[in-house]
């Protein structure tokens, strides 16, 4: 009997419309053999089941359920597609998981981790993982741009603490910039982090559970076009991704090595995507992504077909893995 599965898509940030890209993709790509597909927008103001001709059904949130033409359908698993909040920072998976539905995302803790960049970093250093210097403020502090200039140096990026996509992101040469870059980072977001500028190649690894085991894919060095991997880089082409990455064997030991070490250390399941930059030899990790992007731009679908790896098997894996 085949599966229902709903994927859900759409969210609360700035990333909503590549959200429903990726989930778009992924209702393409499951096996129709196995699973009743259900396109499922999340946004602030309608939850809803949405059909082939774009009829909207509305979700109970009792119990993730929707009634069509008089049938309750209820899901067997939750296909997570949303980036940003509420699908990457935890409160999606505590929902499923006080419903008890399955889903493909990790669990609550790991998402609300991960998706904050200050308390990632802070976690990991003392399993000797290697970060930029960094320096964070909250909306109402005090702008030291002498101490943070001491602290991170000249250039630096300031980030929005808790958004993706690069949205909030600015790169900064000098200091009297620096409060602009800051209002930037605060319409993203109420917590920046400040870091200094490493210059390096700067390479982007997956890693998944695939068929059971944890499976670090082919790695993708990014060669942007423009300053820095911004929104334009990733999303508009104007950027190089070389999969497999320019790498030498040492250096793709490391950074498997690491970026495996990251993913069993804070007990992650599902997909991610984390950034890396080399610094005298060194992977340096600046962030981790839980919901990586499934559009056919996106990193990780190049990194798994580099790896033989459909998008059909992909999406299936994670489904069997969270209906185990």
């Amino acid at each position: 009997m085949k599966k229902n599965i709903a994927i859900i898509m759409g969210g609360y940030s700035s990333e909503f419309e590549i959200s429903l890209k990726s989930g778009n993709v992924v209702y393409q790509s499951l096996d129709a053999t196995k699973y009743n597909a259900y396109r499922i927008h999340i946004f602030k103001d309608k939850w809803v089941y949405v059909d082939d001709t774009d009829n909207e059904f509305p979700i109970d949130k009792n119990d993730f359920s929707v009634e069509i033409d008089g049938n309750k359908i209820t899901f067997d698993c939750v296909f997570n597609a949303i980036h940003g909040t509420p699908g990457e920072d935890g409160f999606m998976q505590g929902y499923l998981e006080l419903l008890n539905i399955p889903h493909t995302s990790c669990n609550m803790y790991q998402a609300g981790i991960t998706f904050n960049k200050r308390d990632l970093l802070s976690i990991l250093k003392p399993y000797g993982i290697k970060t930029a210097e960094s320096y964070f403020l909250n909306l109402g502090d005090a702008i030291n741009e002498d101490a943070i200039v001491e602290k991170v140096g000249l250039p630096c990026f300031v980030k929005a603490n808790k958004a993706g996509s690069s949205f909030g992101v600015s790169k900064v040469y000098k200091k009297e910039d620096l409060t602009e870059a800051i209002n930037i980072a605060f319409k993203e977001d109420d917590e920046i982090i400040i870091e200094s500028f490493l210059d390096g190649t700067e390479v982007s690894v997956g890693v998944i559970t695939y068929k059971g085991e944890t499976k670090v894919l082919p790695i993708t060095e990014i060669v942007s076009e423009n300053d820095f991997f911004d929104y334009k880089a990733k999303y508009l082409g104007q950027s190089q991704e070389i999969t497999p990455a320019r790498l030498t064997k040492d250096q793709e030991d490391k950074v498997n090595t690491i970026a495996k070490k990251v993913y069993e250390v804070l007990k992650m399941k599902g997909f991610s995507r984390s950034e890396y930059i080399f610094k005298d030899g060194e992977p340096h990790l600046l962030e981790m992504n839980t919901i990586p992007g499934m559009t056919k731009e996106s990193i990780l679908p190049q990194q798994a077909a580099a790896a033989g790896i459909s998008l059909t098997d992909l999406f299936d894996s994670a489904i069997e893995e969270a209906l185990k």
